[in-house]
């Protein structure tokens, strides 16, 4: 058997050494560098004396693998080997590699190889220091980036980032940085509801319980927030037995959609949404609407209506007035003292989420016509009813919001009932979903509104006939997209 054994294996400066050629393994043990090019009777080794190093190679030289030939033992310490020229427009990396990246020009995607195994590694760093004008974006080609479907964005100059791509669940791991980077989209990436766009803008619309999933938060030079409109659901009518009974409040709304705008930032996290249903309008003469439900996002709640004061079949009555509430409810009849409407904006938030409902009818001379005060709506407050063959109160008005790309307007009150001894009928709900109130043994009124918080109508009579219900609420959230 033939052996060769040296201490030192040396090129002439500035020539390479090939250890292994095609086919052929090369392979570190102990001290021992073993190829079959050197020694095939050995399994292909060149073995050093023992205790003692070999050095392949002097400064300056290039030591390279025959095409073909494979390695082992070698592994790799975590750094890779840099790319000097500097990539200007997208690519898709090679594991192993690390880039600068030259955003001067525009913003430059660079992806994460496909099909990665354990171990891959890449980097990337800012070359001109102009990422904050120009983002880098590592595309994620397929996989996870520290567990998340989401691409990596460089947005502060100067960035570097390195990743090694660990496994399936967990994809590529994030490993050092230099500076900030934001794993995910530039912009706020999110599901849920019903979903519309509207130029750059995206918008989600929650007509019922929901959830709005954030799986990105976006960064600086995307979206990091969100504006929203949150609704809820208005409040009944109230019944009177024989007299005019009081329209339902609307429900509370609360917007960060308006002037001065005050838009929430987000975090990439699950918002659980819900939205109000609308309060039960009265069956039972003198009793007063039922309130609505309130609607819920991210720590912003909108209370519901107030319901609509009722009328008892019989004079003289205590005073039916309307109950407080996002809006109140309108005041029933007739009363003396005059019944009041129920206190909007309750409990107060700032800017007021809702308006006070208007007042019932004062004593009323027998046998002249009345009518009940109007349910507060979110843009106005309800009107007063009167007597003598006056009208009831009109419900308040909504308030118009372009949250979706155009104007609705949604959150009116309801209008009050008018009794039988006069020609004047129920009032008209509000603009914006409110319920009309009826006229005893004259026109039906209604109930307000699906989704828009619209506060239900008041009755006259003949509650269990057909109750005036508040109209749902509604959760609308937009955002920047792209």
């Amino acid at each position: 058997m033939s052996k060769i054994e040296v201490n030192t294996v040396d090129a002439q400066c500035g020539s390479t050494i090939t250890v292994g050629s095609s086919g052929k393994n090369v392979k570190i043990e102990g001290n021992d560098i073993r190829s079959n090019d050197y020694k095939a009777s050995d399994g292909g080794n060149i073995i050093n004396q023992s205790g003692t190093s070999i050095t392949l190679g002097a400064s300056g030289d290039t030591i390279n693998l025959a095409a073909g030939a494979s390695q082992s033992g070698f592994g790799r310490s975590g750094s890779v080997n840099w790319d000097t020229t500097a990539k200007t427009s997208g690519f898709t990396g090679v594991s192993g590699n690390g880039y600068f990246i030259n955003t001067t020009g525009g913003v430059v995607t660079a992806n994460l190889p496909a099909s990665p195994s354990a171990g891959d590694i890449m980097s990337v760093v800012d070359y001109t220091g102009t990422a904050a004008t120009n983002n880098i974006t590592i595309g994620r080609n397929g996989s996870n980036i520290n567990g998340a479907a989401v691409d990596f964005t460089i947005f502060q100059n100067n960035g570097s980032v390195t990743l090694v791509y660990v496994d399936g669940t967990e994809g590529w791991v994030v490993t050092s940085a230099t500076t900030d980077v934001v794993l995910g989209s530039d912009f706020v990436v999110a599901s849920g509801g019903t979903e519309t766009t509207s130029g750059d803008f995206k918008i989600h619309t929650f007509t019922g319980p929901g959830s709005f999933v954030v799986s990105s938060a976006g960064n600086p030079a995307g979206s990091t927030t969100v504006d929203y409109l949150v609704i809820a659901g208005g409040a009944g009518g109230g019944c009177g037995g024989g007299g005019p009974a009081g329209g339902g409040g609307a429900g509370g709304q609360r917007t960060s959609y308006c002037n001065p705008a005050t838009p929430m930032t987000i975090t990439a996290t699950t918002f659980p949404v819900t939205v109000g249903a609308g309060g039960a309008g009265s069956t039972f003469y003198g009793s007063p609407g039922g309130t609505g439900v309130p609607s819920v996002f991210n720590g912003i709640t909108s209370a519901g209506g107030g319901g609509g004061g009722g009328h008892p079949h019989s004079d003289p009555t205590p005073n039916p007035p309307g109950k407080p509430g996002g809006s109140g409810g309108g005041g029933g009849g007739p009363g003396s003292p005059v019944a009041p409407g129920g206190i909007g904006n309750t409990p107060p938030v700032s800017p007021p989420q809702g308006n006070t409902g208007g007042d019932g009818p004062p004593g009323a001379t027998p046998g002249n016509g009345m009518g009940a005060g109007g349910g507060g709506g979110s843009g106005g407050g309800g009107n007063n009813g009167g007597n003598n063959n006056n009208p009831a109160g009109a419900g308040g008005p909504g308030t118009a919001n372009s949250i979706t790309g155009s104007s609705v307007t949604r959150g009116g009150g309801g209008g009050g009932a008018y009794n039988s001894q006069g020609t004047a009928n129920g009032a008209p709900g509000g603009p914006g979903g409110g319920g009309n109130g009826n006229r005893r043994s004259g026109p039906e009124g209604s109930s307000g509104d699906a989704n828009t918080g619209g506060g239900g109508g008041g009755r006259a009579s003949s509650c269990a006939a057909s109750a005036y219900n508040g109209g749902s609420g509604v959760v609308i959230i937009r955002y920047k997209f792209q």
